[in-house]
């Protein structure tokens, strides 16, 4: 299988399937001298983690990262960085009545037809187990961020749908969303969302999500106008995330229903400094950052593994019924906030040492 590197300049390149010994990722390209820690990797990691709470998969994962290169006395030392994370609550068996069977809503049929074989234990490398490899690399991505950028960079994600349910991101807030397990940035849909989720895993259903991402301090430059836009970038991204299905930058898809005077953002310069009086482009004008945040929101579709009888066909060809056991995220859009975090983060680094590379 190719094409498992992300990035130009700040690469990563992930390894390892869902019920192997450990997965992991080799990180290219990170600035020498960045004081990097695993207690530092391990923050972001306990935010994607499995196990966490009551309303994500129960499958209990520690996912403690090691460091295995890159990193001496504490700083990075512009080399290769290695991490590896041991998979520690595998449970194959789970699999094993289903193993002839392609689950509806899976990769299990495409991969089968392209490769010719499948590890059928969990969706092996297509499991979004992966991601935690992702998470790793974007909490390296990030440290690098705010040591260029300082304390004014932040990069912060919210659900702000889940399944029917919304939230008034009117009453957003960046404390509240640390607070509850669902990442909401509204206080007061917290209690609805709870409901709403355990009778959507007591019926043995599922539901999607709709998570919006922020990233704030941004300086002006990065990207380019043609081949490697920062949207553009930062789209293909966000959909290389498993059970994302569509991403909007700033409006979006919105900006399809404004007119002309709605949609352009209107700027005005004030003590020399150019002021934006809206933020529908998201942060990004002609596939370059204008200094404004950078908004953008991805929609991840239910968890496709449900307990519903479901029909599908099997290697040989023939129909026949599926039940999906085992542990699953009711909403697998909840866990997918931190992994929206470190792609963005990816992407925003390494745009801004290309910048650096050509225009100092």
């Amino acid at each position: 299988m190719s094409f498992n590197t992300f990035g130009k300049i700040f690469r990563f390149t992930t390894w390892g399937e869902s019920h192997g010994p450990s997965i992991g990722c080799v990180i290219d390209g990170c600035p020498p001298n960045i004081a990097i820690s695993e207690n530092d990797i391990q923050k972001e990691m306990n935010k994607r983690r499995p196990g966490a709470s009551k309303f994500t998969s129960q499958r209990k994962e520690a996912d403690k990262v090691i460091i295995l290169s890159g990193v001496f006395q504490g700083k990075s030392t512009g080399t290769p960085i290695s991490l590896i994370i041991h998979n520690e609550d595998k449970r194959s068996r789970d699999y094993e009545s289903i193993k002839e069977k392609f689950r509806p809503g899976h990769a299990d049929y495409t991969y089968f037809k392209k490769y010719g074989i499948r590890d059928f234990r969990g969706g092996g490398r297509q499991s979004a187990r992966e991601t935690a490899c992702r998470v790793a690399a974007g909490s390296i991505a990030k440290i690098v961020l705010k040591k260029i950028l300082g304390k004014k960079f932040n990069i912060i994600g919210a659900v702000t749908q889940l399944g029917l349910m919304s939230c008034e991101k009117e009453n957003w807030s960046d404390k509240e969303i640390r607070k509850n397990p669902f990442f909401c940035p509204d206080k007061k849909s917290v209690k609805l969302w709870e409901k709403y989720l355990i009778a959507v895993r007591k019926s043995g259903s599922s539901c999607g999500a709709l998570i919006e991402l922020r990233a704030s301090g941004v300086p002006v430059g990065l990207g380019a106008p043609i081949y490697s836009k920062l949207d553009a970038d930062i789209a293909s991204a966000l959909m290389s995330i498993n059970a994302v299905k569509g991403v909007n930058i700033g409006s979006g898809m919105s900006s399809a229903f404004l007119s002309g005077e709605e949609n352009s953002d209107e700027m005005r310069s004030k003590s020399g400094k150019v002021k934006f009086k809206s933020n529908n482009a998201g942060g990004i004008l002609g596939g370059i950052s204008s200094g404004q945040n950078i908004i953008a929101s991805f929609a991840v579709k239910p968890t496709s593994s449900i307990l519903s009888n479901r029909e599908t066909v099997n290697k040989k060809g023939k129909n026949t019924n599926i039940s999906v056991k085992g542990r699953h995220d009711p909403c697998v859009g909840i866990r997918a906030v931190p992994i929206g975090e470190a792609m963005l983060a990816c992407v925003l680094l390494d745009h801004y040492l290309m910048n650096k590379a050509q225009c100092g």
